[in-house]
């Protein structure tokens, strides 16, 4: 007997979304405004976008966003992969106080972060600017990539390495045929989280930078001071890629299922063949 839908939990439901939502709808709607005007709606236009692209700091940042986004993603993913396959040869001791130590700056309030890093870069004597920003979001995207990594190489078989060295591959073969393809579900996953992080990081750039290098964040941060509904255009044009990285995060696995399952039912109806 199926069970009847609770009318309250539905509503319950619909106001969640609506709550979480309706802000971004609104934002994305008002981007294609013809006027200045935050609350009146006076015509289809866009105008906003034009003047996005043409302002030059805009795009700036940007460029700065981006490459920062993708070189920290990058290089975090490496060290904080390495780092979790490392864990897996070590004593329990050292993994479990290893991993109490990669979770203090997952759960450390970001301006405490902030204002460390910017303490550590000033005693260091290192000139603020886009290297200081890039060393920070390495920095705290790493434990996040370590975090996703971990458990998927804690459940390998820890004598896999070893059976594909027996066989005849060396140390780094065994890493990226064995190993690496096993884990990759929790590699894509740091890589998804680590983007992001870095993409829409505000308080920890705002603190690290210097030399007029700015990213998006800190650029949506100085718009909110006057009216420009500029932000609106580049809030929308953010939205759509995090939508759209989402899609494909969610897209891509399951095509890679479908093939393999695929190829599976292919090769046993070879071998049914082949038998008969």
């Amino acid at each position: 007997m199926k069970k009847k839908k609770s009318l309250p939990g539905t509503i319950y439901i619909i106001v969640c979304f609506l709550f979480l939502y309706l802000p971004i709808l609104v934002t994305m709607f008002f981007s294609f405004n013809s006027s200045k005007s935050l609350t009146k709606f006076t015509g289809f236009s866009l105008r906003w976008y034009q003047e996005l692209f043409a302002d030059a700091e805009i795009m700036s940042a940007v460029s700065v966003s981006i490459t920062i986004a993708l070189l920290s993603t990058l290089i975090s993913t490496v060290l904080g992969t390495a780092t979790a396959i490392g864990l897996s040869k070590n004593k329990k001791v050292i993994k479990e106080l290893i991993i109490n130590i990669n979770n203090i700056p997952i759960m450390n309030p970001d301006i405490v972060t902030a204002i460390g890093l910017m303490i550590l870069f000033s005693f260091l004597k290192i000139e603020k600017g886009y290297m200081t920003m890039l060393l920070a979001h390495i920095s705290f995207c790493t434990p996040y990539v370590i975090t996703s990594v971990y458990p998927k190489v804690r459940a390998l078989n820890p004598n896999l390495a070893n059976a594909a060295m027996d066989l005849g591959a060396t140390p780094w073969q065994a890493l990226y045929k064995v190993i690496i393809p096993m884990i990759k579900d929790g590699i894509f996953a740091g890589v998804l989280l680590a983007f992001t992080m870095s993409f829409d990081d505000f308080v920890i750039s705002y603190f690290v930078t210097g030399n007029g290098v700015k990213n998006i964040s800190i650029i949506v941060y100085n718009m909110t001071k006057r009216t420009n509904p500029t932000i609106n255009a580049l809030s929308t044009i953010v939205i759509l890629v995090i939508m759209i990285m989402l899609i494909i995060a969610n897209a891509v696995p399951a095509v890679m299922r479908r093939r393999k399952k695929q190829a599976i039912i292919r090769r046993e109806q070879t071998d049914q063949g082949a038998a008969a």
